[in-house]
């Protein structure tokens, strides 16, 4: 049976890291109703850029023959490269939440390897950077330090070069893979084209009798070239900040659960402990009544 001495120490060191847990699972929590309510905001205006930019596009689609012209709004069938970026965390002891993005990104790349298209990887978040580096797969571009703290000029300036790559013709797609916050316990994981912008859904009969907007003709694509700028930039940002609300809230749970196991864990080292003490007390008892049993 182990010493006394290596049990307490055993828990004592249990009791300690018990301790950090707990803290971080507060830690998490006060950052997590900030983050929380910060995605809840910038979710509804997600979703108004969403509609104002469908039904700009809506309109102009319906009302020239032969729909848009514009690269963005064009699907492409034969893509030969494409982006995929990707946004995981900068810190770890969050559970599963770094490598089911990690295992979607791996999916992707799986698919257009065989298709044959070339993907131009582009990573946000050290722990994702870090994953593929050492599994050898090439990034194109990476970036460190704006997952865990969203900015909308750093985040602009990072989707810039996919979006001009794009209506440059040097890229066929654009997507971006996260995950994010669904609730307090759960998260969900995002793989989302947002190039070239989907018009299927475009319905000509609802946007001309709903739309009160109207637009030049000679204004057009500047329009649209301005609306997409602000649609890739804005659901680049968004995702930075949805992914970290899910972020906090898997690491809530994670030391949530970390904390719970850390106490089962003092309780059966206590019991184990008690154990021990017993036996030795025992010892001590039987050594002590053979040593008078054989003075007699």
């Amino acid at each position: 049976m182990a010493n006394l001495k290596d049990i307490q120490r055993q828990i004592k060191s249990v009791s300690n890291t018990q301790k950090t847990t707990r803290a971080m699972k507060l830690v998490s929590t006060a950052k997590l109703r900030r983050a929380e309510e910060l995605a809840k905001r910038s979710r509804l205006y997600a979703e108004k850029m969403n509609q104002v930019i469908a039904e700009i596009a809506g309109r102009i689609e319906c009302s020239k023959i032969g729909g848009i012209e514009n690269r963005c709004f064009t699907a492409i069938e034969n893509p030969k490269i494409v982006d995929i970026v990707f946004v995981t965390a900068d810190k770890g002891l969050c559970g599963g939440f770094n490598i089911q993005t990690i295992k979607a990104v791996k999916k992707l790349l799986k698919e257009y390897k065989e298709q044959n298209v070339k993907v131009r990887l582009r990573g946000i978040g050290k722990k994702g950077v870090e994953f593929f580096k050492y599994n050898e797969v090439e990034l194109f571009d990476e970036v460190t330090n704006l997952s865990s703290k969203p900015d909308k000029e750093r985040s602009d300036k990072f989707i810039e070069t996919s979006i001009e790559d794009y209506k440059d013709g040097k890229i066929d797609a654009l997507h971006i893979i996260y995950n994010g916050y669904k609730n307090m316990i759960t998260q969900e994981l995002h793989v989302n084209k947002v190039l070239p912008v989907d018009t299927e859904d475009f319905d000509c009969t609802t946007t001309q009798s709903s739309s009160m907007l109207e637009v030049e003709a000679e204004d057009e694509e500047k329009m649209l070239d301005a609306l997409v700028n602000k649609y890739v930039g804005y659901n680049m940002y968004y995702s930075l900040i949805d992914s970290v609300a899910a972020e906090h809230s898997a690491r809530m749970q994670a030391m949530d659960t970390a904390t719970n196991n850390a106490k089962d864990m003092v309780k059966s080292l206590n019991v184990q402990f008690n154990k021990a003490r017993q036996a030795a007390i025992t010892t001590e008892l039987i050594e002590i009544i053979s040593g008078v049993e054989s003075m007699k």
